[in-house]
């Protein structure tokens, strides 16, 4: 009888024994320190009342406690449901209110005032976590899960509950079976599975959404972890350098990041390529960075609700089509059937015309799932994205793309990155706005210069009612722009 993913992931675990498992901060950690963790909050967990089965909560944070609770909770197969600690307490505790768990694990810092009074309000039990000793303990007062009171049961084969990045609004949590968990090991991987010495993984994707597939996939192969709590062009560059990492997937952002940093060529010296993932990126940057450093781009395409890629390249497929197919997202994987259909009719359109992107994925089911990306296949199976559904604008019945409108104005060499959302407008329901960042060392274009530019690339509905200049476009820990932040920003004259 084959191996359950549990079982395997427990495996890779108990593996590491004395050698390094996770690097955090500077030290590490090895796979006993890890599980002696894990098993230190099992342990308060028991004494709290809490059944082995029941699913906890995670304030989350990319920091070593965090990760070794997430892989105590895999290891023993206990449901785990994501928590963005990035957002205010008032909000962590609606999380709690809405969740009603038996049990919600935080930081110690998290453990604020409105964030007690919520697990009170849900009868769960408390546990804080920390580097500093006690590393372990009940949060006073929630030393025990209320008996009294109905806690959430787990899903069936459900194993986490992992959060959207929050683009477009609120988070949403989105429940990963524990079988899929292995296509999310297959996705980050490619199926490779090096050897134990070989260079580490680096983890600074947010575990609370798609980035903990990575530290699920490490530890499920046996691989060393490198985290970073967050992203930081020093942070990243000095492990990519002291560690030697061969790849590293990356999000647009981080490309634009390196470059105005002006990264020395030989600090990334050890990368053979980067897959950019998680949003589009601009041909110019791509081409930019390429000239400047000598490295490859690759993109590549997932979602929250697959648990992973559904489409990337191979060496192979890079070789033969890379250079003609430069702008795909590359093929299916081979679980993945993938096809695209009209929006209104659902029917499945001809190979190269534009639509709707649907995926159906073996581990997850037999049914398509409708994504919001706009997509086209060509005649070799290669996937094209051209922006999201759910962001068009619909001006008095004109149909607008954001990220077609944004792809002409950072054309303009003073626009660095440019954001275009719709807001609302009483006679056309809705009308585009766009933020700009500018280029260093550039003067702002004019309304009327960036106007007449998108006019003379595009029909006169795209033309946004108004612009705004900001430093920085508002970013989530995501590092995507925040659209509802950026609309928040609008000014109706």
């Amino acid at each position: 009888m084959a191996e359950s993913f549990t079982e395997t992931f427990a495996a890779g675990l108990a593996g590491y024994g004395d050698r390094p498992c996770i690097q955090f901060e500077g030290r590490w950690y090895s796979g006993k320190e890890v599980t002696a963790y894990g098993r230190a909050i099992a342990d308060v967990l028991h004494d709290a009342g809490v059944a082995d089965g029941a699913p906890v909560g995670l304030v989350v944070r990319n920091r070593l406690p965090h990760a070794a609770a997430i892989i105590g909770f895999l290891a023993a197969g206990r449901p785990v449901s994501m928590i963005y600690s990035f957002q205010s307490p008032e909000s962590i505790g609606r999380d709690i209110d809405a969740l009603r768990l038996s049990a919600v694990v935080a930081d110690v810092e998290d453990w604020t005032e409105p964030v007690i009074t919520a697990a009170e309000r849900a009868g769960s039990a408390g546990v804080a976590i920390s580097l500093r000793q006690p590393t372990v303990t009940a949060v006073a007062g929630l030393t025990r899960r209320d008996a009294t009171r109905t806690h959430a049961d787990a899903e069936p084969d459900v194993a986490l509950q992992i959060l959207t990045s929050g683009t477009t609004g609120p988070p949403k949590r989105q429940s990963i079976k524990t079988d899929v968990l292995r296509r999310t090991v297959f996705s980050v991987t490619s199926g490779e599975k090096a050897a134990a010495d070989a260079p580490p993984e680096l983890a600074y994707w947010q575990f609370g959404g798609i980035g903990v597939c990575q530290l699920i996939a490490g530890v499920y192969n046996g691989r060393r972890i490198v985290v970073l709590e967050r992203f930081s062009v020093d942070g990243y560059v000095a492990a990519i350098k002291e560690h030697r990492i061969p790849r590293s997937g990356v999000q647009p952002a981080v490309i634009r990041m390196l470059l105005d940093a002006d990264v020395a060529k030989e600090d990334l010296a050890s990368l053979d390529f980067l897959i950019s993932a998680s949003g589009p990126l601009d041909p110019e940057t791509r081409d930019e960075f390429e000239g400047r450093y000598g490295i490859p781009i690759v993109l590549a395409y997932g979602a929250t609700e697959f648990a992973g890629s559904l489409c990337a390249w191979t060496p192979e497929l890079q070789a033969e089509f890379g250079a003609s197919k430069r702008h795909s997202v590359g093929r299916a994987l081979p679980d993945t059937e993938l096809r695209v259909v009209d929006p209104e009719t659902g029917a499945e359109l001809a190979r190269g015309e534009q639509g709707l992107l649907e995926a159906k994925v073996a581990p997850i089911g037999a049914d398509w799932i409708r994504t919001t990306d706009i997509a086209s296949i060509d005649a070799d199976g290669f996937v094209t994205l051209h922006g999201r559904a759910d962001g068009a604008i619909n001006r008095g019945g004109f149909k607008i793309l954001p990220e077609t409108v944004r792809r002409v104005l950072v054309s303009h060499p003073a626009v660095k990155d440019a954001c275009v959302v719709g807001v609302p407008d009483t006679r056309l329901g809705q009308v585009p706005f766009a933020a700009i960042e500018v280029a260093d060392g550039t003067a702002a274009p004019s309304e009327e210069e960036l106007s007449e530019l998108i006019r003379a690339r595009l029909p006169v509905y795209n033309v946004p009612v108004a612009f705004a200049v900001v430093d920085q476009l508002p970013r989530n820990p995501a590092l995507k722009v925040s659209l509802p932040a950026v609309a928040a920003l609008y000014k109706p004259r």
